[in-house]
């Protein structure tokens, strides 16, 4: 057996049947061997590290199994990087398998590419070590399939995240000892583990201080998120009054127009999710870091330790009281704490009417789920009828993913999502040109749904080899371009300063055609809806090029305002 088969079978044998790739060198070598296995497994060529990257890391997100990104070690370690930041920011379960392409024998000569570390060249052990949880470098055949295997359970327990397996290159196609000193086994066996398990003395802590609180409030985070509890959670929150707000990572984790929502709370989030948690009395997070962009970079007036009763439940033990000092924090899998919440008595029913009450005021007193119409230049529209057009179209079997910067803060600000973890966002890194390859690896990934990938003109462009990944794959997937001719965010907080800010106005349908899509065109606001259902209706990648108002503004929708 070859190295490159050694590794094959651990992915098989850890059911990992995928993995994303713009080949090149020692990636290139290991390329038969995924072919001896093609009806096991599935290689998506991508056009870009970068793409191949973000597909990888939606593809974990997505279904809490690593997504493995394979790519050549000087790619892998930078535009790859990509994809491996967000999903190190963001718990996303990867797997990178890379080289270090030093040609065989040459190492230490200086060679073009090389990663070993030697003098006159880089090294890609040292990088994949500042933005991965665990990496190894193999520089033997065993070396290189146990560390296939400690890179897979790496990437999928708690705290998820990616891994990174760097070969030598010269071994990929050696073989492995019959007898090996450090012998090996299947990858089962090292996979197991026991989550930590909820103290139900702790659980019963947490019902109690609920039950006697005034006007309590939960925040969910990226722990809803990968566990699905998010439907639990809003269950017990509709039966005692207690409202919902959410971080970035736990976005539409339940259905946002229930009557306890309040949206994502932070500087680009909604006003009445920062008013809630405001008001609370007593806060329980669960999953989610309470990172300073949550807290409006630790507003003394939202977030109060000792004035309020903080509740903290998240599996890593080191991210309760992480950012803020907690009252109380468990250790567990917030999934199986909403379970057991879930069987606790309900509270009492005129204080429940009471909550409720406020969390309306709440929500009524700060425009909740409120999309105002905006007059624009003509021929153009506003992100408001974006968001108002996707509002009225997604369903229940819809995936959304989203971008960076206006678009973005419009639609986690302004855009409740009814149907909970349909949306794919980025957070970690949340780089611009995130969408267009996430969209495509969604669609890979969950082939039953219908993906919409919202995204701007320059972070389109950055990335638009996913489309042709689309065509090439025979994909339905409709990307929505709001085209500003511009970087609207910096233009905004650039103010009457434009520099470095605007692009001609493209034809991004043209583009989309000579990529092997089809391209629709909406100048105007009541297009928008009709534009969706269209373009899902026409098959293959096609792409809706939305000429945006350049004075449309994310400040119109975010929360600046004092509490």
């Amino acid at each position: 057996m070859l190295t490159n088969e050694g590794v094959i079978n651990t992915f098989l044998e850890a059911g990992i049947t995928r993995g994303f790739t713009l080949p090149g060198l020692g990636i290139t070598w290991s390329l038969p061997a995924f072919y001896d296995r093609k009806d096991e497994f599935d290689v998506v060529l991508a056009r870009s590290e970068q793409s191949a990257s973000v597909m990888a890391q939606v593809a974990g997100k997505m279904t809490g199994k690593p997504g493995l990104l394979m790519a050549q070690g000087p790619f892998s370690t930078s535009t790859g990087a990509f994809g491996i930041l967000e999903g190190y920011f963001s718990s996303s379960p990867m797997v990178v398998l890379t080289d270090t392409s030093c040609y065989d024998g040459f190492a230490q000569h200086g060679v073009y590419q090389t990663m070993t570390g030697d003098y006159g060249a880089a090294d890609a052990f040292a990088v994949m070590k500042t933005m991965t949880k665990y990496a190894t470098y193999a520089t033997t055949p065993t070396e290189a399939v146990y560390g296939t295997q400690l890179a897979v359970k790496h990437a999928a327990t708690p705290r998820q995240g990616p891994a990174a397996v760097v070969m030598r290159s010269n071994i990929i196609k050696q073989e492995l000892p019959e007898a090996a000193k450090a012998r090996l086994y299947p990858v089962e066996g090292h996979l197991r583990y026991t989550p930590p398990r909820a103290d139900r003395a702790a659980v019963d802590k947490i019902s109690d201080l609920l039950r006697d609180a005034k006007q309590p409030v939960m925040i969910i985070g990226n722990g809803v998120y990968g566990s699905r509890s998010g439907p639990a959670l809003q269950a017990l929150a509709e039966r005692n009054g207690i409202a919902i707000a959410s971080s970035y990572h736990g976005k539409g984790t339940i259905d946002e127009t229930c009557d306890i929502a309040v949206g994502m709370m932070g500087t680009w989030g909604s006003a009445a999710a920062n008013r809630a948690v405001q008001a609370a009395d007593v806060i329980l997070v669960l999953g989610c870091s309470l990172g300073a962009e949550y807290t409006r970079f630790r507003d003394e007036k939202m977030i109060r330790p000792g004035d309020q009763t903080i509740i903290q439940v998240d599996h890593d033990p080191l991210n309760a009281g992480w950012v803020v000092p907690v009252d109380l924090a468990v250790t567990a899998d917030v999934g199986e704490v909403a379970a057991l919440l879930a069987d606790t008595r309900p509270h009492d029913a005129a204080l429940v009417t009471r909550r409720k009450a406020a969390i309306s005021r709440i929500k009524s007193d700060n425009d909740y789920g409120v999309l105002p119409s905006y007059q624009t230049r003509p021929g153009t529209v506003h992100y408001a009828d974006i968001m108002r057009g996707l509002g009225g179209f997604l369903g229940e079997d819809d995936l959304l993913t989203l971008d960076a910067g206006t678009n973005r803060i419009w639609a986690t600000c302004r855009l409740p999502l009814r149907h909970p973890n349909q949306l794919i966002a980025p957070g970690g890194i949340g780089g611009m040109g995130w969408s267009t390859p996430a969209a495509t690896g969604a669609k890979i990934t969950a082939p039953g749904k219908r993906v919409t990938g919202v995204v701007g003109d320059g972070g389109f462009v950055m990335t638009m080899d996913a489309v042709a990944t689309a065509a090439e794959h025979g994909l339905d997937v409709v990307y929505v371009v709001a085209n500003n001719a511009g970087l609207g965010m910096v233009r905004d907080n650039l103010g009457n300063k434009k520099i470095a800010v605007d692009f001609p106005d493209h034809d991004f349908t043209k583009v989309a055609e000579g990529l092997g899509g089809k391209g629709i065109t909406v100048t105007e606001a009541d297009q928008m809806g009709d534009a969706l259902r269209e373009a899902h209706a026409m098959g293959g990648p096609v792409l809706i090029d939305v000429k945006v108002d350049p004075a449309a503004s994310h400040r119109d929708c975010s929360d600046y305002a004092e509490l």
